[in-house]
C-alpha cells in the first residue's frame, strides 16, 4: 500500500499516510479539525540499480560516450598542451 505525505496549510502539520490508491484524497486535519489537510508532492522511495532489465534496457549501457563539443576547451587547457593555449 503506498504512503502518502500530507500537510496542513493551517496549522502546518505534517503526516505519512498509508492509504489505498483507490481511497478518497484525505481532508480534515487530525491535528487543527480544519479542511486544509492536502496531499504533498514528494520523490519516489526507491532506486533501480544492479544490472537488471533498467541498465541493460534503458540506461544506454552500450552506448557510446558524448563526444566532446567543439569549441569547448580541452581537459588539459590551462597547460599549454591543448590547441586553444597555443
Amino acid at each position: 500500500m503506498p504512503i502518502y505525505a500530507y500537510k496542513c496549510a493551517s496549522c502546518g502539520f505534517a503526516q505519512d499516510e498509508m492509504q489505498k490508491v483507490s481511497d478518497a484524497l484525505l481532508t480534515v486535519c487530525p491535528s487543527c479539525g480544519k479542511a486544509d489537510y492536502a496531499k504533498q508532492v514528494a520523490a519516489p522511495g526507491f532506486a533501480l540499480k544492479g544490472n537488471g532489465w533498467y541498465a541493460t534496457d534503458f540506461k544506454g549501457g552500450n552506448s557510446k560516450p558524448a563526444e566532446p563539443k567543439p569549441d569547448a576547451p580541452s581537459p588539459a587547457c590551462g597547460t599549454g598542451a591543448c590547441p586553444a593555449c597555443n
